[in-house]
């Protein structure tokens, strides 16, 4: 697996990420007033942003031919 998420693209994945998990705790503690559906998808969601962001690896950007890591890291 080749790295195909640069240092700011990961920085910016690992914070959404937080933020996701910290609102998806939120909803499933009755803190925040959605729908109990919200709190497993955004949970999903953070596990996935920051698993790409930790790892600096994304399989969607590999399907999509995209690449934000700068030359010199490859």
């Amino acid at each position: 697996m080749a790295q195909n998420v640069g240092a700011t693209d990961g920085s910016v994945r690992i914070g959404l990420g937080a933020i996701a998990g910290i609102v998806s705790l939120a909803v499933l503690a009755g803190a925040l007033p959605l729908p109990p559906l919200v709190s497993p998808v955004l949970g999903l969601g953070a596990v996935i942003l920051i698993g790409t962001g930790v790892t600096g690896f994304c399989p969607l950007y590999s399907v999509l031919g995209m690449d934000t890591c700068p030359v010199e890291t490859r």
